[in-house]
């Protein structure tokens, strides 16, 4: 009788059919099994969010180095997507009176996390960004939610708290944001200033415990409760009180406005699907009982500007960057190997610049720019022509970059981004061709059916941008490195 083989021996062509049956969750679950089915079984990441037009409650994720769809978890009606990182999905729900309900989701797990209302006059939040791992006690967000302004939230908060608007030139507006290791986010302008938002350390909340009255000599602290049944009631009783306060002010916040408004809606519902364990009645919440925002203070800096002179392209970006900034609309902030990069991309129509000091300079429509920030130089940012065999993905999702040679259905020095004429959808911009180029085709959605890009997502296993920066450099304000200098000398003295 044959000895039996090992499962890490069985031929990468029977992995391959099997994992073509396999969903999302399970396919990721295969390829950690062992080095065998990892090397036999291509990474599902990146793939392209997409959704039907017919079903667009219901998306899938057409993975480019597989070249299939997998199906995911369907998302609340009526959700829009605001930002995507490590598997989670930040979606918006617009209620009545221009209030949004946020949450995040995880489209493999059914997972969802209601966040705190957001109570500002702006109806629209371009962009959200979170923190890696979020839990429904432990998360940390961020967002542009106007031209010029920013907002927080922490786990224990009752509401976002919305900062001061961001200091920026005349006609310059906010662009995009990206979340960085612990709690960095930098945020980047139209123009291509880049500003600092420090958010406060997360909070986790701990179990009640209590010392034994006998004195510390007698033992270490123990729980409240002893039985493992207290300790899990407890544990859910703490969770779904937060979600319960953050539904609470919702709910509060939407029936105001419908009181206010009897007229114009006098038949209007909410309507709106969550996850059994934060589902509670609706009850009118007075504003007394609300409290004060409970977010601890966060600070906004920029990167470049020293005391309270204003940002001037000129004395940041290489001519003849420093005139091309102003007619690249689409700007985005991407992190890779330790090093910050700008993503500029005409996202109008072919334009002939001329130059200040004389000359042109022809823009071509979806032409895209790598910029490349010198901390040490002036100016400061640069064009780079390649990126050393890696690629970046920009977008809502939370930019990410990845080595890309040798990955089955990519491309290494590209830029993946969203949009093209009409119907977004997958392009690739070559850096070495200067063209962009669909990317769609070859990701296995389904042919000829009308269908929308949403973001690009990715699975937390296949991460490699800001959120990993395994012990490289992050960058700081100039007014935080004078700082930092001088604390040091008291030091050495």
């Amino acid at each position: 009788m044959p000895p039996f083989r090992r499962w890490a021996d069985l031929p990468p062509d029977l992995l391959c059919r099997i994992g073509e049956s396999l969903d999302l969750k399970c396919y990721a679950s295969a390829r950690g099994a062992c080095t065998a089915w990892r090397c036999a079984l291509s990474p599902p990441s990146p793939s392209l969010l997409v959704v039907l037009d017919d079903a667009r409650c219901c998306p899938s994720a057409a993975s480019l180095p597989t070249h299939r769809s997998f199906e995911l978890k369907a998302i609340l009606s009526g959700g829009r997507c605001v930002g995507s990182s490590n598997g989670w999905l930040a979606l918006s729900v617009c209620l009545y009176g221009g209030q949004s309900m946020f949450s995040l989701f995880n489209p493999i797990t059914a997972t969802e996390i209601i966040l705190p209302p957001l109570i500002y006059e702006s109806r629209w939040v371009s962009k959200l960004v979170f923190a890696p791992k979020p839990a429904r006690d432990d998360f940390a967000a961020a967002a542009i939610c106007d031209i010029d302004r920013l907002a927080y939230v922490t786990a224990g908060a009752r509401r976002w708290a919305i900062l001061d608007p961001v200091r920026l030139t005349g006609g310059d507006q906010l662009a995009d944001v990206v979340y960085h290791e612990k709690g960095w986010v930098y945020c980047l302008t139209r123009y291509g200033d880049v500003h600092v938002l420090r958010l406060p350390e997360r909070r986790r909340r701990k179990p009640i415990m209590v010392e034994d009255p006998a004195g510390p000599s007698s033992g270490p602290a123990i729980p409240l409760l002893s039985s493992p049944a207290e300790r899990a009631a407890l544990r859910f009783q703490g969770r779904r009180t937060q979600q319960q306060r953050n539904m609470r002010m919702i709910c509060y916040e939407h029936r105001r406005w419908r009181e206010q408004h009897p007229v114009a809606i006098p038949q209007a519902t909410m309507k709106g699907t969550f996850c059994t364990d934060v589902f509670m009645p609706l009850r009118r919440v007075p504003p007394g009982s609300v409290g004060p925002d409970l977010n601890a203070p966060a600070t906004v800096e920029p990167l470049l500007s020293d005391g309270n002179l204003p940002f001037d392209p000129a004395t940041s970006f290489a001519p003849p960057y420093n005139t091309v900034s102003v007619f690249t609309s689409a700007k985005n902030l991407v992190f890779c190997e330790g090093n910050m990069y700008q993503i500029w991309r005409n996202a109008s129509c072919t334009v002939t610049l001329q130059l200040p000091g004389g000359g042109h300079r022809r823009v071509a429509e979806n032409e895209v720019l790598v910029l490349r920030y010198y901390p040490r130089r002036q100016p400061c940012w640069d064009v780079v022509q390649d990126l050393g065999g890696y690629s970046v993905f920009v977008g809502r999702n939370n930019a990410v970059s990845m080595y890309a040679e040798g990955v089955l259905g990519l491309k290494g020095n590209c830029i993946y981004w969203i949009g093209g004429r009409g119907r977004d959808q997958g392009m690739v911009f070559d850096m070495a061709t200067g063209r962009s180029t669909p990317c769609l085709p070859a990701a296995g959605v389904v042919p000829g059916a009308p269908q929308s890009t949403i973001c690009w997502y990715f699975l937390s296993d296949m991460v490699n941008n800001c959120n990993n920066n395994e012990g490289r450099r992050v960058y700081q304000t100039r007014a935080r490195v004078r700082a930092d200098r001088e604390q040091d000398m008291e030091t050495e003295e």
